[in-house]
């Protein structure tokens, strides 16, 4: 025989959690911009729905900095970048803030 408590323990939903390529920082997934690679070419995936190998990075251009200029982007999408997709990148990453919140 079961006694059911009365009171209700109240259920928190679910947050996914995702890690920047260049600094490693866990944080939810709606803070971090996700870069998706399908066939050669890297992208930028702002819903975040798109097919392909994905990568995350923070909002702030340091990071993004940091994701191209070492490589670490290249090593989580398991991609080589062209010369016109990492200008592209990094022209974005300019358009960022320089810190975090």
């Amino acid at each position: 025989m079961k006694i059911k408590s009365k009171e209700q323990i109240p259920q928190y939903k679910h947050i996914p959690q995702r890690s920047c390529v260049a600094c490693r920082k866990i944080k939810e997934k709606r803070e971090l911009i996700r870069l998706v690679c399908n066939d050669g070419i890297v992208d930028i995936d702002i819903a975040g729905k798109r097919t392909g190998r994905g990568a995350y990075l923070c909002s702030i251009s340091e990071c993004w900095e940091t994701g191209l200029k070492r490589n670490r982007l290249e090593y989580a999408l398991r991609t080589k970048l062209t010369m016109e997709n990492r200008q592209a990148l990094m022209e974005h990453g300019k358009s960022l803030p320089k810190e975090g919140k």
